[in-house]
C-alpha cells in the first residue's frame, strides 16, 4: 500500500510521508525528505524515525534521506509477532519497492545497523554503498555490553533508567549543554509487546555467516567509549566484511552521530560521495 501523494509526486521531489505494506500484511511508515539519490537512515531499537532528527539534514542537498518507523514504533503497525532484524530488513526493502527505488545508500546505526547488514546481505543489488554506525554483528562472535550496563537499564525506576540511557548515550559534557528533549531514548508510544519484540530482535541478531557476502563498499563508525555496544565490534565488523574502512570518534559515546554531528556527518558525506 503506497500513500496517494507519493503517487502524484515526481521521484525524490519535496517532503513526503506515505505507507508500504509488507508481505506479512504489515503497514509500514516511511517519510522522505529532500532531493535525489535516496538514503536510506535507520534508527536504533525501540526508536521510530525522529532517531535522526537531529542531523539528517545534513545530508540534504545531493541526497535525498528516507527515514520509516520499524513495525512497533511511530505510524507503523504495531503487530504481536514478527519481529526480527531480518524481518525488518525486509520492511525497509517494501518501502523502497513503494517507493519505486531500485538502489540506495543505506545508513542505520544501533540495531538500526544490524538491520543494515540484512538488508545489504540479502540484497545486494538494492545497496550502493553501507553505513554501519555504533552496530555489531550479533551472535556469539560479538564483543557484548557488561552486566552493569544491563543492570543499570533494567532499574526498577523509569527516570533512572531513562538516565543511564542517557548516559549511555551521550558524554556528561554534551548533556550539560544539552538538557533536552532527546530523541534517541525510545518511542515513548511504542507498546508493550512491541519493546519486548524490539529487544528480542536485536538480542537474537546474528548476521556472522552472512557479512562476508556483502558487496557494497562499507563504512564503519563509532565512538570509542561505546559501553552500549563496544567498540571491540569494529574490528569484528570490518575484518568480516570485504572492502571496509572504519573510524572511531575519541571520547564518544553511542549516540556519536549527534554528539560528533559536523565530523560524523562530513564522513559520511565524503564516502557516499
Amino acid at each position: 500500500m503506497t500513500d496517494h501523494r507519493d503517487q502524484a509526486s515526481p521521484a525524490g521531489e519535496g517532503p513526503r510521508d506515505g505507507f508500504a505494506r509488507t508481505d506479512d500484511g504489515v503497514v509500514v511508515a516511511y517519510q522522505r525528505r529532500g532531493a535525489g539519490t535516496p538514503l536510506v537512515l535507520l534508527a536504533g531499537q525501540a526508536n521510530n524515525h525522529h532517531w535522526w532528527d537531529g542531523v539528517r539534514e545534513d545530508f540534504h542537498g545531493a541526497r535525498s534521506t528516507l527515514t520509516l518507523d520499524h513495525r512497533g514504533t511511530g505510524a507503523s503497525d504495531k503487530p504481536l509477532t514478527g519481529y526480527s532484524t531480518i524481518r525488518f530488513a525486509d520492511d525497509v526493502i517494501a518501502v523502497l519497492d513503494a517507493l519505486g527505488v531500485e538502489r540506495a545508500d543505506v545508513y542505520g546505526t544501533s540495531m538500526g545497523g544490524r538491520v543494515a547488514q540484512w538488508v545489504t546481505a540479502r540484497h545486494p543489488g538494492r545497496v550502493r554503498r553501507l553505513v554501519l554506525g555504533c552496530t555489531s554483528p550479533g551472535g556469539p562472535h560479538a564483543v557484548e555490553r557488561d552486566a552493569s550496563v544491563r543492570r543499570s537499564l533494567a532499574h526498577s525506576d523509569p527516570r533512572a533508567a531513562r538516565r543511564a540511557l542517557a548516559e549511555l548515550m551521550y558524554t556528561p559534557r554534551w548533556l550539560a549543554d544539552h538538557p533536552g528533549p532527546y530523541r534517541t531514548l525510545g518511542d515513548p508510544d511504542m507498546p508493550r509487546h512491541a519493546r519486548h519484540g524490539h529487544l528480542t530482535a536485536s538480542n537474537g541478531h546474528d548476521a556472522w555467516e552472512a557479512l562476508p557476502s556483502i558487496k557494497a563498499p562499507t563504512l564503519i563508525l563509532h565512538g570509542d567509549e561505546d559501553r552500549l555496544t563496544p567498540p571491540e565490534n569494529v574490528p569484528l565488523l570490518a575484518a568480516r566484511i570485504p572492502d571496509a574502512r572504519s573510524h572511531l570518534f575519541p571520547g564518544a559515546r553511542h549516540a556519536y552521530f549527534e554528539e560528533c554531528r559536523e565530523e560524523a556527518g562530513a564522513l559520511v558525506r565524503d564516502f557516499l560521495a
